[in-house]
Parts: C-alpha cells; structure tokens; sequence
C-alpha cells in the first residue's frame, strides 16, 4: 500500500462540481493523512501541517493555490461520500487477502466515537471487520447507534467475506440470517452464545454440562474435545479451559442455524494476587465441522485483536474519542483515514518501535512521514 498511496487517492472521483475547484481532492486527502501520522488530531492541525510543510509538499503534488483552508478541510470531509473513499482501498485489501496462505479469522464489532455526540447528534457508531492474522480493516459500516448492528452486519458481510474465512462475532450478532449470510459467501463462523438466544444457551449449556464436562480430560483431549492454557504474568494467573462437542443431532433447533456443526464452553478462571478468583463461562456455536478445542480457543482469543489492536489503538494512540468533529460524514471520514494511518504505520518496518513512537517520529521528521506512505 505505501507505494500505491498517492495513486489510490488519485483515482477517487471529486464530488465537486464547477469552476470554482481550486484544491484537488487527493492533495487535501494527502495532507489529510500526513497531519494524521504526524500526531494531529483535526481540520487545525491538517492546516499547520500543510503550512509548515508546504515547500516538500510541493516536490511531489502540485498545490496550485497552496494549502487549503481549514474550511475547506473540513468541508470536503464532510461532503465526501465514506463509501467511494474506503472503496478505493478495497483492490489492495484484496490483494492482501488473495496472497495470505491459510484461514484468516475476521472478528466483526462495533465501536462508537464517543466525541461527535452533541446535543441534537448521536455519536458516530461504526462497525468494523477486521483480520487479527493480518492487522487488516476488510471493511467497516456506520450506524446511528449499537443496537443498529444486527441489520448492518449481512451489508457489511457481503463487503468481504469469502472462502477461507472464520467470522467471530459476539453475542448481539448471533441471528439465524447472519449465520446463513456467512454460509452462503462461503466463509465460517463462531457466534458468541448469550441471553438473547435463550432456549439455544440453555440447551447447549446443559448438554455440556452434563454429557461432556463430566467426561474424562484426556479422553476427550485425545479426540479434540478438550483443551487448557494457562498464562501468567503482571500478578495474575488466567486459566481457560475448553469443551466442545459435534453431537448436534438431539438438538432441535439445529436446522435453523446454516451450516451449524457444533458448540463450546471457554471456562475462564482468573487469579489475581490478594484478590478472590473470577470464574467465567462462555458460549458459542461454530460452523467448521473440522474444528477442535484448540481451534476454538484460538479462534475465540484473535477476536478479541480488534479491541486490543483497533479500537484501542484508535483511542489511546490517535485519540478518536478525543475528535469532536460532528459535521456530516467527516468522522466517518477520519476514522476510515485513521484506519488506513494504522496499517501504514504497522507496515513500515525499517524503524522499530511503537505505534506511538512512529507517529512521534513522523511530527518530528517530515521525510520519514513520507516514507511511511511511500513518497521517500
């Protein structure tokens, strides 16, 4: 993608309209970026980015009526359409995906820009499919509001999802369509089981309970039904355990969930240091008939990467709840660059360091902010 950046940007079509267009689109959105790698947060600092840099800016994009306004920062994001800008990233995220050699676990879920809510606003609610093996956003859609999720998820499904995929999604995303939704693009899944399947848990979580829980460990780890981790560090021992069965032939309701194989339970112990020990059971569902214990351990702990690795990064390092920006599409806008801003600067691997690091690095030395999107 670094090498393609400027050229991506190019080729997205200008809403704009007439004779009054001085600023070309990729150049505000260039600029845009480069603000956003070298630690700004708003339409301000894309300004005093485009001001204190303006000489090399000009070595590689034209600038005919130099740099923009804040104003007009601010209103091409707000005008400009989220869908047409993501879908110029969306031939090298596929490019990515076709050369990756193995399953790629995408985990789907929701986060809210918790800044753009004002008084007569909803705060900015997107949801985001990412790929934990890849550090990869495959595609992200907003919603006025969380419980929007059920009806954006099979829209955002049908964006990217394909052969070879395992989709984890918790537990409000656990509906009969989106099962099927998956099935039929091809891909598999594993859906977080919780109060609002209640007849499904309660059977699942007693077949489980009484008919492979009692069971002997090394009998059923021998068969792939059971498996156990044990990670400590930082003052704390976290223990998971996991079961699973294949046997979803007494369950009556099995044909209504497409392509179901069987179901789990991840029993969490959690011990803390002169703290009483927390004990936790999760439920789940799964499509690959192939899948152990093991794999589902796996698969349930690389979903939890868009909240360590995304959302998280979205907030702690570019500050996204932070951003009050509440006009039009413009947060959707940003936080689709901020996303593309986190895998340019995952990629660039000739500084070693943190993510915070690199982006320091990119406000202190303009060339190196230009090699990470592949100008230098």
């Amino acid at each position: 993608m670094q090498k393609m950046l400027v050229e991506i940007l190019e080729d997205i079509p200008d809403y704009r309209k007439g004779n009054a267009i001085r600023h070309k689109l990729h150049e505000i959105l260039i600029i845009g970026i480069l603000a956003i790698l070298s630690n700004g947060n708003g339409f301000a600092a894309m300004k005093l980015f485009g001001d204190m840099h303006e000489k090399v800016l000009r070595e590689f994009i034209e600038l005919p009526f130099g740099i923009p306004s804040q104003d007009t920062f601010e209103r091409v994001f707000a005008k400009l359409n989220p869908r047409i800008l993501e879908a110029q990233f969306k031939p090298w995220v596929d490019d990515i995906v076709d050369a990756y050699q193995g399953t790629i676990n995408v985990s789907i879920d929701g986060k809210t820009a918790r800044g753009s809510k004002s008084a007569g606003q909803k705060a900015l609610h997107v949801v985001t499919a990412f790929a934990s093996d890849l550090q990869l956003v495959l595609g992200q859609l907003a919603t006025e509001e969380k419980s929007n999720e059920i009806t954006e998820i099979p829209k955002l499904l049908e964006m990217f999802c394909r052969k070879g995929m395992i989709i984890t999604i918790d537990a409000m995303g656990t509906q009969t369509d989106i099962a099927e939704k998956i099935i039929g693009l091809g891909g598999e899944y594993v859906l977080a089981l919780k109060g609002n399947q209640p007849t499904l848990l309660s059977d699942i979580s007693l077949f489980l309970e009484t008919e492979v829980m009692t069971q002997d460990k090394g009998a059923l780890r021998q068969t792939g039904q059971y498996e156990r981790t044990v990670e400590k560090g930082h003052g704390r021992i976290e223990t998971r355990e996991c079961f699973i069965s294949h046997d979803i032939s007494w369950l009556d309701s099995a044909p209504l969930w497409s392509g179901l194989s069987g179901f789990g339970v991840i029993v969490s112990k959690r011990e803390v240091i002169g703290k009483e020990a927390e004990l936790s059971l999760r439920f789940f569902i799964f499509s690959e008939d192939q899948t152990t214990a093991s794999d589902l351990l796996r698969c349930v702990r690389s979903h939890w990467a868009i909240e360590n690795n995304l959302h998280w990064t979205l907030d702690v390092i570019l500050k996204e709840d932070n951003s009050r920006v509440r006009l039009e599409y413009a947060q959707e806008n940003l936080n689709i660059l901020r996303k593309q801003v986190l895998q340019l600067m995952k990629s660039e691997t000739s500084v070693k360091g943190s993510l915070e690091s690199k982006r320091l690095r990119c406000s202190w030395d303009i060339f190196y902010a230009l090699r990470v999107i592949g100008v230098k």
